[in-house]
Order: structure tokens, then C-alpha cells, then sequence
């Protein structure tokens, strides 16, 4: 018998379907993989399966028995629980205190003390090991999402979905996760896994099943899958991975940091006297954790964060504490993780979003209102350049999907033929399509001249497009290291953890 068994399953919005009669089964004791593109409808299956969503027609099947998923907590008492590629926990609280928060179970006046025992008993069980009583704020982000998955098991969940779980985790945090999950799936529980990185596909999972435009494209076993296959099956056409060949001399300094130091949001220093430089013709990586000053770093060279000590040069420009638009105004082209809200506007249109930093200028700018014509000229030839799917160029950005805003984005500061491009996770939640396309427009651009500076949590994008790679821990650069095949990812996780480093090749 299925543990879980969903038949027929539509789902539609406006304009969108979503998924189309989709049939979806998991067995006790299987890791199942669930694959597909940006849009093909695997968010929205796994959303009516946690209880956020109910489907339009179809039924779902538990243990045999249809249910109802009404609200998360429906299934959760079925035994599902989902854990969230953005974590859902209380940083002020204790491990402990997030785990029980909220649970039905948890009486009015209990005994933090047994709760703690009662979780470090679950923790040893599964190999989960985190400190019940440390403040989440004060573990690292492999620990946090064991607490999340703690949390689900302390629920009685059977079935985890995980989704995207190794987006921010070393590759040693990675490959324990996967231990851990090869434990719980031989406990007799499952797993279904969403994923873009296909190895962790080929490593983990007993089942495939892979959608293209919210149908079922093919469901498949370990024994009949290869990286190949599955990138034609999610595609619907082979797809090459870009990759840095090297060859060429970088040529002079365009970026230099001398000492930099920054400060975070909410106090603490972000940056420590952070030094590097990037050349003309060079993609410079910068691997690390998350929260360890990759943000802060970005802005602090886009003129975004004030910088309390330390220099910034551009082109031997010394431009530390300058205006975003006075650098940009020499060069500098800036894509943010954040694409909508930082480096899109969600409510205006593909014209105005393109002119967004340069309506100032000539071409643009008429003697009191803007030359709509030219900007509607210049937005549907980067459209057609860069392959962005939009129905109309005066509809919100916010419809378009995660792949067509990174290639807007993209778009806009590439135009500008930047002689310094900032990239900040470039790829993160894109298909392997999305990622291919974003990943020839950096290459092309190194190819140009173009000095890059990319920051990204994805080891394998870093060490395949990167000339030299940058390992930031707790707001320090704590080596500098060859890209490519001239370094074991290992060697990278480990700095990421923070172990000694040293500067090789920098």
C-alpha cells in the first residue's frame, strides 16, 4: 500500500493551470524526487499535499484512505509535514521552544526541562544533534534546518517534503542531511524531495517523477535515470552547462577592497577588513554560508551601505561612500537577491522597469515627460535578445515567473555594457534552463572584459564559472582560492565552516 497516493489532481488560477490531472504516489520507506521548471507546477502539488491549497478535482489518498486537507494542520495530523526552503523559526526563542510552539500537544504549564529531554532523545534517534536549549539566533543554518526538521518529528510526521534543502548549507552539511535522510527513510518513513541540483537526485532518490506544464512528463526509477535524462525531461531538450574554460589573462584591477569594514542592520560588524580584487576578463567568486556578510558586501560596493573603514576603488576611482547613481554612473551594474523589491518594481511594467536607472538620460528623457516610444523600442529588443517570456510590456513584472525576471534583470544592467558587474545569487531557485541561459550571460560577459564579482551560496555554480574564489566567514575573506577543477569542494566547505585558510593563488 501507498503511504500517500494523490489521483487526478487539478489546480487552476487565473489565466493558469497550474496542474493539470496529475497523479503522484509515495511509498513508505522512499525517497521520492519531484523535479521540474520554474512554473511546471511542483510548488503548487506539494502546497495542496502540506493543506495551504485545495485542489479544484482529484482526491487524496492516505494510507488508503481519501482525506480532506482543509489547513496545514489537517496535514499535519496525517503524518505530513513540510519543511520550507526559508525557515519558519523564532531566532529569540530556544531550539526547544520553536520545536513545541504551537503544538497541540503542549500543555498550559509544562516542564521545559522534560520537553528538552523528550527532544534530545528524538535528536539522538535520527542524528539530528542540536543543543535544545540554544538560542536559534546562535546556531548555524545546518543546525536550524535540523530543528525544523525536528520540529515536524516532534509533530509525528511520517512524510517530510523537503524543498530546495541543501540552498544554503556547506557540501559537508549537505551530505550529512542526506545521511539523515537515508535514516529516516529506512525507518520506515518518506521523503519527497524538491530539488534543482540533480545530483542530489541521482545520490538520494529511489523515484523521479519529473512535470512539465503542470502534467506529468515521466516517473521514473533510480536504476533508469541520468543528469541527461532528466534535464531533457524537465526541458524538453538537452541542455550543455555552461563552464568557465579559462584560457585568457585577466587584465588590470577594476574592483579593489583595502581593509573594508561594514556594519549589519541590526548592529555588529558585517564586514571585517575585508580585502580582495577583481580584474578585467575575471569572474570572482564569493562562497560562503548565509549571513556571513555576502549581503552587506554587495551593497557595500554598490554604494548601498555605508562603509565605516577601509577603501573601495572602481577603475582607480576611489568611490567608498559614494551615491549608488554616482557608481553606476562609472560603470557598475548591480544584480541584487532580492529581484523583486530591490532590483524590480513588482507593480510597474517591462518598460518602465527597464528605464528604471537610466530615464535620466538623453534617449529617454524629453524636455518634461519621457520618450515612452524610445524606452518601448529599447524594452522589446532586450526582450527579444535575452528571451524573456511576457505577454505584454505594460503588464506587472510581479506575473512574470522567477526564470523571465532574473533574464529582465539581467537584461537591464547588462545594456549597460558595465565594466564591473555585482551578482548576488544569480540562480537561486531557478530551473536548470533558467540557470544554463544566467550562466552563458556571465561567461559572455567575462569573455567581453567585463570584471564580475559573484556571490552565491551554490558551490558548484561558484566553482565552475569562477576564476578565483573568495570564502567569506563571519564577515572575513577567510582564504582565496582557483576555481574549477584546481580545488576539491571539500576544502571550500571547510573555510565556509571556518577552519584556518590560507591565499592560494589569490
Amino acid at each position: 500500500m501507498k503511504f500517500i497516493e494523490m489521483k487526478g489532481i487539478t489546480k487552476r488560477f487565473p489565466g493558469v493551470v497550474a496542474n493539470d490531472n496529475v497523479d503522484f504516489s509515495v511509498a513508505p520507506g522512499e525517497i521520492h524526487a519531484l523535479l521540474g521548471e520554474n512554473g511546471s507546477g511542483k510548488s503548487t502539488l506539494m502546497s495542496i499535499l502540506a493543506g495551504m491549497y485545495r485542489p479544484d478535482s482529484g482526491k487524496i489518498l492516505v494510507r488508503g484512505c481519501e482525506v480532506t486537507l482543509r489547513a496545514p494542520r489537517d496535514a499535519i495530523s496525517c503524518g505530513i509535514g513540510m519543511v520550507h526552503q526559508h525557515f519558519k523559526l523564532v531566532e529569540k526563542f530556544t531550539v526547544v521552544e520553536n520545536i513545541i510552539l504551537g503544538h497541540w500537544s503542549t500543555p498550559f504549564f509544562y516542564s521545559l526541562d522534560k520537553l528538552s529531554e523528550k527532544v534530545a532523545g528524538l535528536s539522538r534517534s535520527f542524528g539530528l544533534n542540536v543543543d535544545p536549549a540554544a538560542l536559534v539566533s546562535q546556531i548555524s543554518v545546518g543546525e536550524r534546518q535540523r530543528v525544523e526538521i525536528l520540529k515536524m518529528l516532534y509533530r509525528g510526521s511520517d512524510l517530510l517534503i523537503m524543498d530546495e534543502p541543501t540552498a544554503v548549507l556547506t557540501p559537508q552539511e549537505s551530505a550529512e542531511l542526506f545521511e539523515n535522510l537515508k535514516k529516516f527513510a529506512a525507518s520506515g518513513r518518506s521523503v519527497i524531495l524538491i530539488t534543482h541540483k540533480l545530483n542530489e537526485v541521482l545520490s538520494a532518490a529511489d523515484r523521479v517523477t519529473v512535470l512539465r506544464g503542470g502534467r506529468v512528463a515521466a516517473v521514473l526509477d533510480s536504476k533508469d535515470i541520468t543528469e541527461r535524462k532528466l534535464a531533457r525531461l524537465m526541458v524538453g531538450r538537452d541542455v550543455a552547462p555552461a563552464r568557465n574554460g579559462g584560457g585568457e589573462t585577466p587584465g588590470e584591477t577594476v574592483l579593489e577592497l583595502r581593509g573594508v569594514g561594514a556594519m549589519k542592520d541590526v548592529g555588529g560588524e558585517a564586514l571585517k577588513r575585508v580585502s580582495f580584487s577583481v580584474c578585467k576578463g575575471e569572474i570572482f567568486g564569493i562562497a560562503g554560508v548565509a549571513g556571513n556578510g555576502q549581503k552587506e558586501l554587495a551593497e557595500a560596493v554598490a554604494g548601498l551601505r555605508w562603509v565605516h573603514g577601509g577603501k573601495i576603488m572602481i577603475n582607480g576611482v576611489n568611490v567608498t561612500n559614494r551615491s549608488p547613481r554616482s557608481i553606476a554612473d562609472l560603470g557598475v551594474s548591480y544584480v541584487p537577491e532580492d529581484r523583486l523589491g530591490t532590483g524590480l518594481v513588482p507593480g510597474l511594467g517591462v518598460v518602465d522597469n527597464i528605464i528604471l536607472k537610466n530615464y535620466r538620460k538623453p534617449d529617454y528623457s524629453g524636455r518634461w515627460l519621457i520618450n515612452y516610444s524610445c524606452a518601448g523600442r529599447e524594452a522589446g529588443r532586450l526582450v527579444e535578445d535575452f528571451g524573456i517570456k511576457v505577454a505584454d510590456l505594460k503588464s506587472p513584472v510581479a506575473m512574470l515567473s522567477g526564470g523571465n525576471l532574473q533574464r529582465l534583470l539581467l537584461a537591464r544592467e547588462i545594456s549597460a555594457n558595465p565594466s564591473l558587474m555585482v551578482v548576488v545569487y544569480p540562480v537561486r531557485g531557478l530551473d536548470v534552463g533558467a540557470t544554463e541561459a544566467v550562466h552563458g550571460m556571465l561567461l559572455e560577459l567575462r569573455s567581453k572584459g567585463t570584471a564580475v564579482l559573484l556571490i552565491s551560496e551554490d558551490l558548484d555554480e561558484i566553482l565552475k564559472l569562477c576564476d578565483r574564489v573568495g570564502v567569506m566567514f563571519e564577515g572575513s575573506i577567510a582564504g582565496i582560492m582557483p576555481g574549477g577543477d584546481k580545488v576539491k569542494p571539500e576544502d571550500v566547505g571547510l573555510l565556509m565552516m571556518g577552519a584556518a585558510g590560507s591565499e592560494v593563488g589569490a
